[in-house]
């Protein structure tokens, strides 16, 4: 274990910004990580995953810990489900494809999502019609100043949108060690996703399985989304708002083609990236900062963007969706 000093952290970011870290040092895992913290590090530390949702805007003077911890274990099973227990530092779509080549169902409609296994509670990604709260265990977790391991359940996590404990409440007390799946040995099918079913049907799908709602979803994302080897980018840069049905009642009256979807709270979730698009700024780049051709929702560095500049961008997005619609938009990407 090596501390290094004054790292690029471009290739450690999707969004390829170029910002240094003062110190770098990776743990793969628990005996490392607490070997570190009980040297009793005078600096301020951030703990780095895949680094799938963090937009820097500086450099982070500290110490960045990437997390590396590897290793997938199916560590019980009952009749109905197995539980398979992943390190956090393994590749989020790797681990999916691990499942549904052993027939486990749950995650196929999270194919394709960036990162690692340690941001998915974190953030409790979701992606048509599924969120990880519906397939999640538990987790441990490493708390940084009682140098304690806690175990997390599903209450535990105050799963919400894009949301958990480890935002907001927790944020940088704890590091996330391994998270816990509850997978299916019998599939439950969800394609109440029109894109899904409009999918298989061009695949050509006769038999329908976890593996083909799987490769549907990497098709269509593959097809909607930048890869961020390619061109940097988190994937989604904002959450899709939610407002009462009365208040989207009144928007329909003034924009005709406004998306929203139906919640059983008796709200309305809207499309963001719609609301954006209507604002013009749909493949609207300044410099190498932009917001991509295909999907507003998602900004880009289409090369040598800093930070700010993407940050920038946002806030004018902000600003206009509010002045033209009265709705505020949430960040979903991290600000660091």
């Amino acid at each position: 274990m090596q501390i290094e000093q004054n790292i690029s952290l471009r290739q450690y970011n999707t969004f390829g910004i170029d910002v240094q870290a003062k110190l770098f040092c990776r743990f793969t895992g628990l005996e490392e990580l607490d070997e570190l913290f009980h040297k009793n590090l005078k600096v301020k530390t951030f703990i780095l995953g895949g680094g799938s949702n963090i937009l820097f805007t500086k450099n982070v003077d500290g110490l960045v810990l990437k997390n590396e911890i590897k290793g997938i274990d199916l560590i019980k099973e009952d009749l109905n489900h197995v539980y398979v227990k992943a390190g956090a530092g393994e590749n989020w779509h790797q681990f999916v494809q691990y499942t549904l080549q052993r027939n486990w169902a749950g995650l196929e409609n999270l194919s394709l999502i960036p990162g690692n296994i340690g941001a998915s509670p974190m953030q409790n990604i979701g992606a048509y019609g599924v969120e990880i709260k519906e397939i999640f265990d538990e987790l441990e977790a490493y708390h940084v100043k009682e140098k304690k391991i806690r175990t997390f359940s599903v209450n535990d996590c105050e799963f919400g949108y894009r949301e958990s404990v480890f935002k907001k409440k927790y944020k940088d007390d704890y590091v996330i060690l391994n998270v816990t799946f509850r997978l299916n040995k019998k599939p439950r099918f969800n394609t109440s996703y029109g894109a899904i079913e409009q999918e298989l049907q061009k695949m050509e799908v006769q038999e329908l399985s976890i593996q083909a709602i799987g490769q549907a979803v990497v098709n269509i994302r593959s097809s909607k989304l930048p890869d961020p080897a390619r061109i940097g980018n988190a994937g989604s840069f904002f959450k899709n708002p939610e407002i009462p049905e009365k208040k989207f009642q009144k928007l329909q009256v003034a924009f005709p083609g406004i998306i929203g979807y139906s919640l059983p709270n008796e709200n309305v979730k809207l499309a963001a990236g719609w609301l954006i698009e209507q604002c013009g700024f749909k493949g609207m780049r300044r410099g190498d900062a932009g917001c991509h051709e295909q999907q507003a929702l998602v900004l880009v560095n289409y090369g040598k963007a800093t930070g700010k500049e993407v940050l920038d961008l946002s806030e004018d997005i902000l600003v206009s969706v509010k002045r033209k619609f009265g709705i505020v938009l949430v960040r979903e990407v991290n600000i660091i």
